[in-house]
C-alpha cells in the first residue's frame, strides 16, 4: 500500500469520532514497532520524522524505511513531517516522497506564518501532499525545539479561525495545556478553548505533547475535536526501559538484536495500548 497522506485518514477518523495516532519514528526498530502494533491492531497510523530524527537516521533513510513499511504493513500509513520550521526543509521533505508536512511557524507573527504556510500550500496541494500548521506556542522541549513555560501561549480561538480561513490548511496544532517530553505534574487541559476553536475553524485538530496526558483527557480530547494524537516520549520511556532491563540482567551480552529486539517489543505494547486509547484499532 502506498503512502497516504493525514488528510485522508483525519477525514474518516472525523467521520468516525476517532483520532489517529502519530508515533515518531527515530530509528528501524521503532519504524518496525509502529508498523507491527498497526497491523495487529488493524489500524492506520501515522509516522512522523522530526529534525531531530532527521539528523539522526537522515532523510533518506527515514523515508526508505516508512516506504517500505507501508508497502508490506497492509494498513494506511502516512509519512510526515513533525515541527518543520523553515520553508525549505518542508520542501525537502516533500522531495523525498514525504505524504504529509507540519510546518510549524507559531513563533512567527501571525501574518508571517500564513504567507509561509500558504507557500508550503502552494507546493504541497498539487501534489496531493496534507499540511498541518500550528498556532500557539506548546510548552517543553522537542530536539532543537525549546519553548519556556513563561514563553507558552495557548492558542487564541479568533486567531485560529482567521488563520484556517487564511490558509485553508489540513489540521491545526493548538496549544491548550500539553507540552513536549516528560511532564512535572499531572497536564490540564483546556477544553472550553479547543471546542470553541474545533467550532470555529471546522478542521481536524491536532494535539502535541500528548505523551503523559491521562487517559480521560485524551478522550475528552478527542469527542470534542482532536483527530491526530502525536505520541513520542512514551515510546521513548518504553524502548529505553526494556534495552536497560536486558542489559542489566545479561551483562555480557554484545549482540545489539538482543537489546533492541527486547526494546522493540516494548514499543510495540505502548503503541497498541495508543492506538485503542485513540478509538483507531479496526478502521483499517
Amino acid at each position: 500500500m502506498a503512502l497516504v497522506p493525514i488528510a485522508q485518514l483525519l477525514q474518516e477518523a472525523e467521520k468516525g469520532n476517532y483520532a489517529v495516532g502519530a508515533f515518531n519514528a527515530n530509528n528501524m526498530e521503532i519504524v518496525q514497532a509502529i508498523m507491527e502494533a498497526a497491523q495487529r491492531e488493524k489500524s492506520p497510523v501515522i509516522m512522523q520524522a522530526s529534525q531531530g530524527a532527521i539528523k539522526y537516521a537522515g532523510l533518506e533513510f527515514i523515508s526508505a524505511m516508512v516506504k517500505v513499511a507501508s508497502e508490506v504493513s497492509g494498513v494506511p500509513i502516512a509519512l510526515h513531517l513533525d515541527h518543520g520550521t523553515s520553508f525549505e526543509q518542508v520542501i525537502r521533505c516533500i522531495g523525498s516522497g514525504f505524504s504529509s508536512v507540519m510546518f510549524d511557524g507559531s513563533k512567527l507573527p501571525l501574518e508571517e506564518n500564513i504567507e509561509i504556510t500558504n507557500r508550503v500550500l502552494e507546493v504541497a496541494r498539487p501534489l496531493g501532499v496534507s499540511v498541518e500548521a500550528e498556532l500557539g506556542k506548546i510548552g517543553g522541549t522537542e530536539d532543537d525545539i525549546f519553548v519556556s513555560d513563561r514563553e507558552a501561549v495557548y492558542t487564541d480561538p479568533e486567531e485560529a479561525r482567521y488563520f484556517v480561513e487564511k490558509t485553508g490548511v489540513d489540521c491545526l496544532a493548538i496549544a491548550i495545556g500539553t507540552a513536549h517530553g516528560q511532564y512535572k505534574g499531572e497536564p490540564r487541559l483546556d477544553f472550553d478553548r479547543l471546542e470553541t476553536i474545533y467550532n470555529l475553524v471546522k478542521i481536524p485538530i491536532v494535539l502535541h505533547g500528548s505523551s503523559g496526558v491521562p487517559d480521560d483527557q485524551i478522550k475528552r480530547a478527542i469527542s470534542l475535536g482532536v483527530r491526530k494524537v502525536n505520541i513520542d516520549t512514551n515510546i521513548r520511556e518504553a524502548f529505553v526501559e526494556r534495552a536497560r532491563k536486558v542489559m542489566v540482567d545479561n551483562p555480557d551480552e554484545i549482540d545489539p538484536r538482543k537489546i533492541l529486539g527486547p526494546a522493540r517489543e516494548a514499543g510495540i505494547e505502548i503503541i497498541r495500548e495508543k492506538i485503542r486509547l485513540f478509538g483507531s484499532s479496526g478502521q483499517a
